[in-house]
């Protein structure tokens, strides 16, 4: 019978992920989750928003609940007490993508020695403000340089970025439409 420490790579329990993976196999409710977070506006441009999750019985499955603040730059008036929306969703991308080479290249037998993302996007502010309607309110693009050291082929590390990149979620959300439901709510 394998050890713990013979299981784990990169910190990852490898026989845990193949029973969670293969759990969710078996019954897709166990791997469903709603996210949810609310925001509050505080003062100026700053926002604190909390974090929680719920099954889909709208059930709490954790009591883990995040805040994480906001704030805008100074060149839009804000005081940059925190990151603004756009860089969180940068930050966003790179704990996702970090999970899933993680994740996928213990399930692999890769060990990382070094792993670190960078990201950088363009944004026009004139779309922001309304003052041009040609000009995307968010990102044009984002850019991503993953940068790896393994004990790893450039093939095995290639067939891994494949694998991260057609599995993380938030590059699906990013790259693909996602349905959003609006509503005004007037107190």
């Amino acid at each position: 019978m394998a050890t713990r420490e013979e299981t784990t790579v990169n910190g990852v329990d490898v026989s845990a992920l193949e029973g969670a993976i293969e759990a969710i196999d078996e019954d897709a409710a166990v791997g469903a989750f709603t996210f949810r977070a609310e925001t509050e506006w505080e003062d100026a441009l700053q926002a604190t928003t909390t974090i929680d999750e719920f099954d889909q019985a709208g059930e709490t499955v954790h009591t883990r609940a995040f805040t994480l603040r906001g704030d805008e730059p100074e060149e839009i008036l804000g005081e940059r007490t925190a990151p603004n929306a756009v860089e969180t969703l940068l930050g966003a991308l790179g704990s996702c993508l970090a999970v899933g080479y993680a994740a996928n290249a213990a399930a692999m037998g890769i060990e990382l020695e070094a792993l670190r993302f960078e990201m950088e996007g363009d944004v026009d502010l004139r779309g922001f403000l309304g003052l041009d309607e040609d000009v995307r309110p968010g990102y044009e693009s984002i850019a991503c340089t993953t940068r790896i050291e393994a004990d790893a082929t450039a093939e095995q590390l290639e067939e891994l970025r494949e694998r991260v990149e057609a599995t993380s979620p938030l590059m699906d959300a990013i790259t693909n439409e996602v349905a959003l439901v609006t509503r005004l709510e007037i107190e």
